[in-house]
């Protein structure tokens, strides 16, 4: 199928497309509608219907006869350990793990706050709480104590399951002490903690709050699947915050459910029976989305690894990954590849491993550069596919389908929309811009099923940060473009646009053309106040490993290529070579931190930060104002 007849058998008949969709779901209770847009900030998805998303990821497959098959493989290159399930054996984990959650009173409604690793078991928890109609709010392992305690009062858990411990190269990472600050820290007090005891460091239970997780799942009675409502919560996760305060996303059950197993076969065109590798963390959207919910949903393997993409033991990590569990298709982050590049820029270790299982990449979590994108697609010889999307979408906005004919490779592009999206660039009046005119990316409403109907407990809070600016659309916070094809071009965030002596430049069309330099790994530009223009951008490189020439040679040849390619406007005079760059632990670059320390103002140490002592390097690294407060 065409992409042209994917996306129109949408855009002629939403409701008719969405309900064909629906199809692929077991249901308990057939819905009363498609859609009521009546109820919630924008509507609500398949109201009337009753369903159990443990139940369509785990039973519905075991009872049709695919029990045997791989559901979850766990690779730990932390530990050297790996673990298969099949659907009957993962479906058996969770039901008892639901009856011991059910056990301490936690039923249909109750929030449960997961505090976990990579492991199989953050997994299963996910899934025993769907199983009880429960909520589960994951909080990225190794979050500071001041984070988690915010995230347990936001959520007010009857119980918290957590992991005693997490692995980092060369360390491990305590997590109980950090749960038992949190809990003296916060204003609730959940009835229940269930910990995961990992060999690594065996933590101190608390007599009559802590349980150990594995000996009240071998003494649970396994718990059946309860139907909850098609607009019950699922889920609530936390945004990151690097763009500010976080947000309490919902996810519910009956459009999340339709929407992701929609995904699997339309836009990564896979089947009951691949092998599906999402190399990110179960603390993001990426990791509930495609990790966890989507691949069961569609009856494939998942892979879930417990390492880096460089460094356990080397650059070869993922090509070792997917050889040994038969991966058709890896969806990894951009800033993972790069740093493969910057390793192992011939790839010569792929070249160890047999990947001829391997079909396509796709790449998300934010804009893949071309030059990597190229680079890495003319080494593979295999689709690499860029798709934009956030964590109040829950699935892709924007890719190339690989459930039909593939669209036009686009280095630097997001692809198409996905059937349920329409895009549109507007001005800062909400009018809608000509093809490759910048604004801002807006989403028609209604927003598909699977995105974000609402904030936790803040109706009023989700119209004013999504839909008030600009009527009948939700505001992305990103900038862009569409061309003349309907392909959409993510420049970064509204923000990362600057006013240059008047003229609105994209700091990520410049950092295109410094990535397309060949002794440069990763770069960040941003904009930098300047007492005559209002902004000047600064560019940071971080070289890749080989490269031994001058770095001010290399700085030359950045600002030659800067103003060859966008021009005198652009006032491109700066750039610098440094080490790292401060990023997300799902390889975001925190770009507005580092505009705050370069402009000398006081910089907030995000939660979600890597590496912090990035930071303090960088402090004396920027040349115009004083240095700024790191706390």
């Amino acid at each position: 199928m065409s992409y042209d007849h994917l996306y129109e058998s949408w855009y002629d008949d939403p409701l008719g497309y969405w309900g064909e969709q629906g199809t692929r779901i077991e249901w308990d209770t057939p819905w009363t509608a498609v859609f009521d847009a009546d109820t919630g900030p924008y509507g609500r998805w398949f109201p009337g219907g009753r369903l159990n998303t443990s139940h369509n990821c785990l039973d519905r497959h075991v009872e049709a006869g695919a029990g045997d098959r791989l559901a979850l493989v766990w690779d730990s290159a932390m530990t050297g350990e790996s673990a298969s399930y099949t659907y009957r054996e993962l479906r058996d984990r969770v039901a008892k793990v639901a009856g011991a959650l059910a056990a301490v009173g936690v039923g249909r409604g109750d929030r449960v706050v997961i505090y976990m690793p990579m492991v199989p078991e953050a997994a299963i928890a996910m899934l025993a709480c769907a199983r009880l109609g429960a909520v589960h709010s994951v909080v990225f392992g190794g979050f500071a104590a001041s984070e988690l305690a915010a995230r347990i009062d936001a959520t007010e858990p009857r119980a918290i399951i957590a992991a005693s411990c997490g692995l980092e190269p060369g360390r491990v990472v305590a997590y109980k002490p950090v749960l038992d600050a949190a809990l003296i820290q916060a204003r609730h007090r959940p009835e229940a903690c269930f910990v995961l005891q990992r060999p690594q460091a065996i933590a101190e239970l608390h007599p009559g709050r802590d349980h150990d997780l594995l000996a009240a799942e071998a003494a649970a009675h396994p718990h059946p699947p309860a139907p909850v409502a098609a607009t019950d919560p699922l889920y609530i996760l936390h945004t990151s915050g690097t763009t500010g305060r976080p947000k309490g996303v919902v996810r519910d059950n009956g459009g999340h459910a339709v929407a992701l197993a929609a995904s699997i076969p339309t836009i990564f065109g896979l089947q009951a029976g691949d092998v599906f590798w999402a190399a990110s963390d179960v603390g993001w959207v990426v990791g509930h989305s495609y990790i966890v919910y989507a691949p069961l949903l569609a009856g494939l393997t998942t892979v879930m690894y417990e390492g880096k993409p460089v460094g356990t033991p080397d650059a070869g990590a993922f090509w070792n990954v997917i050889a040994r569990h038969q991966v058709n298709v890896l969806f990894t982050a951009p800033t993972a590849i790069r740093a493969i590049r910057r390793q192992d820029p011939e790839l010569e270790l792929m070249d160890r491993y047999d990947i001829s299982s391997l079909r396509a990449v796709f790449l998300a979590g934010e804009r893949c550069d071309p030059p990597t994108a190229t680079w890495l697609q003319s080494r593979l010889d295999r689709p690499v596919i860029d798709n934009w999307w956030q964590t109040e979408t829950g699935w892709p906005i924007t890719a190339r389908f690989r459930g039909g004919e593939l669209t036009p490779f686009k280095p630097g592009s997001g692809g198409r929309p996905s059937p349920g999206f329409e895009i549109r660039a507007l001005d800062d009046n909400g009018v809608p811009l000509s093809a490759d005119e910048t604004g801002n990316l807006a989403l028609r409403l209604p927003l598909p099923p699977g995105c974000a109907p609402t904030l936790w407990g803040d109706d009023d809070g989700y119209r004013a940060s999504y839909l008030d600016e600009f009527p009948g659309w939700y505001r992305t916070g990103d900038a862009g473009h569409l061309d003349e094809d309907g392909d959409v071009w993510v420049l970064g965030r509204t923000d990362d646009i600057i006013n240059v002596a008047g003229h609105r430049l994209s700091t990520g069309a410049m950092e295109e053309v410094l990535a397309a330099h060949p002794d440069v790994a990763e770069c960040a530009v941003i904009g930098v106040t300047d007492s005559l223009k209002g902004e000047s951008p600064v560019g940071l490189v971080v070289l890749k490993t080989a490269v031994n020439r001058d770095p001010e040679t290399v700085v030359s040849e950045l600002l030659d290529m800067v103003r060859s390619r966008i021009g005198a406007v652009a006032a491109f005079r700066t750039a610098l070579v440094v080490d790292q760059l401060p990023k997300t632990r799902s390889g975001k670059i925190l770009r507005r931190t580092l505009r705050d320390l370069a402009n000398g103002e006081p910089v907030h140490v995000p939660p979600t930060i890597e590496d912090a002592s990035v930071l303090e390097r960088l402090r004396d690294t920027f040349p115009a104002p004083p240095a700024a407060s790191v706390h």
